[in-house]
């Protein structure tokens, strides 16, 4: 179903720290008119009422009788029951990551997309970084990725591991950037202040010779989220947490570097090259510093909010009928890596516990 009158009339269900922004982004977005939000809780539907003005509904049901597309900002454990009760009404939904708790539930998600012909976008907000945004028109094949994704420990999110509350931001948006399927995963984490991993790292290796390693806790003393990317034309190192970055590559003026030593018995570097070169002693030149040969390219894009470029994204892809920049497919791809992750984690959590 494409929209095609003046607004997108659309909802969020679930109005927690994550949906209160939702909804708060929703509410002021050109081309969308806020119709409300559906939460059980009543003591957080009155705050959230009189906090965005914006009214609530007990009733999932009533709610969608309003709208023509929502965002699920829910536990990830309901987003199948919620996006399913939607869908089949040929409601689009936004769907925040993970796009399910299992892929048996994100195959049920997108069957009734498919039955429905409803849109599917997954909440992925890295994708929409501004440092990432800033990044894409200087990617060239990366070779090696490595992402830090450090959080202090609160109680949101531990309904599930840490791949998939943390890690799996960087999952997709990794595999965005390699864009070739996996070939091979290695992983290991640990469980230290829930009864499931709280801290992970997975080595991914993909079909183009790629590889990611990845590092996610949610019992870290400080935040980082943290991207480097390292590709033959230069490096770039993102802070995703500030949204900036910078491109480091060869400087295009520099004349040939030297050649290293030769192998045993060569002259290079030795007394008697310098002296045929008539530079002797301190007079010989010194090995010049990183700085001097590498360009630094400081990255920038125009500054807006990620969560609103997302719902942006969202609203065109309904009215313009077009493939969502997340799609459902990619969602449940993330999920699959995140699940094997987790799986080849826990296994090798098993197998180091002492034998009794």
């Amino acid at each position: 179903m494409t929209i095609t009158s003046e607004a997108l009339r659309i909802g969020v269900a679930g109005v927690g720290s994550l949906g209160f922004h939702h909804t708060r982004i929703a509410r002021d977005l050109p081309g969308v008119r806020m119709m409300g939000f559906h939460e059980p809780r009543p003591e957080r539907t009155r705050e959230v009422e009189e906090q965005l003005g914006v009214p609530g509904f007990a009733a999932l049901g009533d709610l969608l009788d309003q709208v023509d597309a929502l965002i699920i900002s829910t536990p990830t454990t309901t987003h199948r029951d919620v996006a399913v009760a939607a869908l089949e009404r040929g409601i689009h939904v936004f769907i925040e990551k993970p796009i399910a708790p299992s892929l048996d539930e994100a195959d049920e998600i997108l069957e009734a997309a498919e039955r429905g012909g409803a849109l599917v976008q997954v909440g992925h907000v890295e994708r929409f970084n501004t440092a990432v945004v800033a990044a894409r028109p200087y990617l060239d094949r990366p070779v090696f990725i490595e992402s830090h994704r450090l959080a202090p420990f609160t109680v949101r999110g531990t309904d599930v591991a840490v791949v998939l509350d943390l890690m799996i931001h960087d999952v997709d948006l990794v595999g965005s950037l390699v864009g070739a399927p996996v070939s091979e995963i290695h992983a290991t984490g640990v469980p230290v202040l829930t009864p499931s991993v709280d801290i992970a790292n997975a080595r991914i290796q993909y079909e183009t010779g790629a590889v990611a390693n990845l590092t996610a806790s949610r019992v870290s003393a400080e935040r980082m989220r943290k991207l480097r990317i390292f590709q033959r034309s230069g490096y770039l190192s993102l802070d995703l947490a500030a949204g900036t970055g910078e491109f480091l590559r060869l400087r295009a003026d520099l004349p040939a570097l030297a050649p290293p030593a030769a192998a045993a018995g060569g002259e290079f570097g030795s007394e008697a090259a310098h002296a045929r070169s008539g530079v002797t002693g301190t007079d010989a030149p010194l090995a010049p510093d990183l700085w001097s040969l590498v360009e630094r390219i400081p990255l920038h894009a125009p500054e807006e909010e990620p969560l609103r470029r997302e719902q942006e994204s969202f609203v065109h892809a309904i009215s313009r009928g077009v493939t969502p920049e997340v799609t459902g497919r990619e969602g449940r791809t993330a999920l699959e890596v995140a699940l094997a992750i987790e799986s080849r984690i826990l296994s090798h959590v098993a197998d180091s516990r002492p034998k009794s």
